[in-house]
């Protein structure tokens, strides 16, 4: 089948690289010219596993392609994606822009029958703007579909290619047929492509992200409620993650979700309630939570200190939002950075993959170490924000050598409380009873 992808950020290009995989031609637009030059030479633009060589396979074999012309790249196409930026208004409601944009262009250049698929994560309503859009220019027959992504940063290809489940919103049976046999290979074994209406298939996307922030938010609470009572979180998680009503994934407390997915969808699902005049009242208050969340460590950093972090130095490790991902949007790292300067203290990080992309945002507002270990020299202490593996199992005794004091603020619980007081740190997590010197 010929697709076209807009948009080659995060969705468009797994998007467009996965369906060349299974044998498609892909074409994939993007108006940024240097980022154009630079994926049709090879240099992949983004960070996420499994992609690069999924990507240097159909780039060499000529299944997937890259253009700035919207015209040329749709001009063979069964299928066109639009893999477009929704980033939120101040107000907090997506902003349509990009998306509606590329509908009225797509209106004026369409020469036949094609399938419109929105696959970014949109409000309710949005494929009948979209509609709206193509049909006022368009003389040839055209469906606009909802097919909205579910995938995770770090396992996206492995997402893509073996997905739980694909959602497709539609109410024409010709544009069920076609999202039915480009589908067909990626769910041969068995699981279920769940088709619905438009505006049911855009709400699932924002309702499964909205529960899942919820269910991180809820642990976080009661990781603080476990520190005040005197009770251990991982011992309450594993108590109630056995029960297969609750399930044992997004249990993990820690220092608040981030990224570009979460923070996003909530509160765009919030703003939609808003319109229709109903306040979600648990929305807002997993919002809240989150904010606090981000600087749930400050106060015992602070506390250690006796209030006083001025002239202190910090190694930070883990910049990105979660693992496996150079994404910073909401990092919990970031606000850290920002509370620990103001305070008057310095900051010396390292992450695997995200430092670029901080650099791009902070600049010199912290210093960027070679490694995990040079980041340790002459810090009084370290703190951890993001749980890379490669921060799961360290080098103890180069922990101690570097750091000024044995004391360690964990964000994400990557190390046993016991052990932790075995080895002599000063160690403080969430949820559960610090170790002490």
């Amino acid at each position: 089948m010929k697709i076209t992808v807009v948009g080659t950020g995060y969705v468009g290009l797994v998007t467009g690289t996965c369906f060349a995989e299974t044998g498609n031609d892909v074409t994939c637009v993007d108006i940024d010219v240097n980022k154009v030059s630079k994926l049709s030479a090879g240099q992949i633009t983004i960070y996420e596993p499994g992609l690069e060589k999924l990507f240097e396979r159909n780039l060499k074999e000529e299944r997937l392609h890259f253009t700035t012309n919207l015209a040329e790249g749709i001009q063979d196409a069964q299928v066109i994606f639009l893999a477009l930026p929704t980033p939120p208004g101040e107000d907090g409601s997506a902003d349509l822009s990009y998306i509606l944009k590329v509908a009225d262009q797509l209106g004026v250049l369409l020469k036949d029958y094609k399938v419109i698929v929105d696959k970014s994560t949109v409000p309710v309503g949005t494929a009948d703007k979209v509609h709206a859009a193509i049909a006022k220019n368009a003389k040839v027959e055209f469906d606009v579909v909802s097919n909205p992504e579910f995938l995770r940063e770090g396992v996206a290809v492995e997402d893509f290619m073996k997905p739980d489940r694909v959602v497709i919103g539609t109410s024409s049976e010709r544009a069920r047929k076609v999202m039915g046999d480009l589908y067909a290979p990626f769910v041969r074994q068995g699981n279920p492509i769940i088709y619905m209406d438009e505006k049911s298939a855009e709400l699932t996307k924002y309702a499964a992200n909205s529960f899942l922030a919820t269910k991180i938010s809820f642990m976080n609470e009661i990781a603080i409620l476990c520190e005040k009572l005197g009770a251990d979180v991982d011992m309450v998680r594993r108590g109630i993650g056995s029960d297969d009503r609750i399930g044992k994934r997004f249990l993990f407390p820690g220092i608040g979700y981030g990224g570009s997915c979460f923070p996003k969808d909530v509160q765009a699902l919030v703003k939609s309630s808003q319109e229709v005049q109903y306040a979600f009242r648990i929305l807002d208050a997993v919002m809240d939570v989150n904010e606090k969340q981000k600087l749930f460590l400050l106060p015992k950093i602070s506390n250690y200190y006796k209030g006083n972090l001025k002239g202190k130095h910090f190694a930070l490790w883990g910049l990105a939002f979660k693992p496996n991902t150079d994404d910073i949007r909401e990092a919990p790292a970031l606000y850290i950075i920002d509370a620990l300067v103001k305070e008057g203290a310095t900051v010396s990080v390292f992450d695997p993959e995200a430092m670029p992309n901080v650099k791009g945002v902070i600049g010199e507002k912290v210093t960027y170490a070679d490694n995990q270990y040079t980041a340790l020299e002459n810090a009084d202490a370290l703190i951890i924000a993001t749980e890379w593996s490669v921060f799961r199992t360290p080098d103890f005794d180069k922990i101690t050598s570097s750091l000024k004091e044995k004391v360690v603020f964990d964000g994400r619980n990557l190390f046993d409380v016991p052990r932790m007081q075995e080895l002599g740190f000063f160690y403080e997590s969430v949820g559960r009873k610090p170790s002490t010197i």
